[in-house]
């Protein structure tokens, strides 16, 4: 399981962009795909970060945020340009980006969504955020995060 590539990692790897993937054995029963990530690789849970599906005025964006916190929807309206936000349908949000829920990736989406990362990634050399499958975590500096996936930074965490 853990040589299958994923569009992330394909991404990575045609942009030569310095990371290093992590794969654990995901358990299905554990209640957070990201704390479980942070258990089973023995780092701080700050420095993991979920990809979260949002509709901001009718259309998707992406937010990016630490697993210990939850995602601003005004602030993340707000990065965008928008008014209002709420949480997308998981269906949407598999659809949109080509990825499972508990497996989604801001690298290598179906289709390029706005994105946002919270700000506190700045403050680590690397991050960790899904690499495309559940169980497969890609380490990666949030600056190259941001160059790949064109996001904007800001602080859309809570």
């Amino acid at each position: 399981m853990a040589g299958r590539g994923t569009p992330a990692t394909a991404l990575l790897d045609k942009q030569k962009v310095a990371h290093k993937l992590h794969a654990y054995d995901h358990d299905p029963r554990h209640e957070s795909y990201g704390l479980e990530a942070a258990e089973a690789l023995g780092i701080a849970p700050e420095r993991v970060f979920k990809t979260l599906v949002a509709e901001v005025d009718g259309k998707l964006a992406v937010g990016v945020v630490p697993v210990t916190g939850q995602l601003d929807l005004k602030a993340l309206a707000a990065a965008v340009g928008g008014k209002k936000a709420k949480m997308a349908e998981v269906a949407a949000a598999e659809r949109a980006t080509g990825y499972v829920a508990g497996g989604i990736s801001p690298l290598g989406q179906k289709k390029r969504l706005p994105l946002v990362l919270d700000a506190s990634a700045r403050s680590f050399d690397t991050i960790y955020c899904s690499a495309g499958r559940r169980g497969l975590e890609v380490e990666i500096a949030p600056d190259e995060l941001v160059r790949l996936t064109q996001a904007v930074v800001a602080d859309i965490a809570a």
